[in-house]
């Protein structure tokens, strides 16, 4: 479980304010609430679970493998929990072998994109 305002900054454990996340990605975020988008070299919000949705942010790339961010939200929060390491992608991969993965709501890109 993730704290999606985190403790430090006056997050409570409520349903409201918990959200799943790996150890992983848990450890990554930690007490952060910003992160750095590098296309627009600006500090913007991390993606909040409880309040964004995936599609307006994030798609996948046409091989499902990597989490592409759409906006600076998106960017930032791909970089800061560092959503497309090797060992993620090669997860994915197995997971797309088999039908798992994608969710079939969410986007992924085309070629043209």
């Amino acid at each position: 479980m993730e704290h999606v305002t985190p403790v430090s900054a006056g997050g409570q454990t409520t349903y409201e304010n918990l959200a799943l996340a790996c150890f992983a990605c848990n450890r990554r975020k930690w007490d952060r609430l910003e992160g750095f988008d590098p296309l627009t070299q600006t500090t913007t919000r991390l993606f909040n679970p409880r309040l964004d949705n995936w599609n307006d942010h994030f798609a996948w790339s046409e091989d499902a493998l990597r989490v592409i961010g759409r906006t600076p939200v998106g960017r930032a929060t791909v970089e800061a929990l560092e959503l497309n390491r090797e060992r993620v992608q090669q997860i994915r991969a197995a997971d797309v072998a088999v039908g798992r993965h994608p969710p079939p709501e969410d986007q992924r890109l085309t070629r043209t994109e």
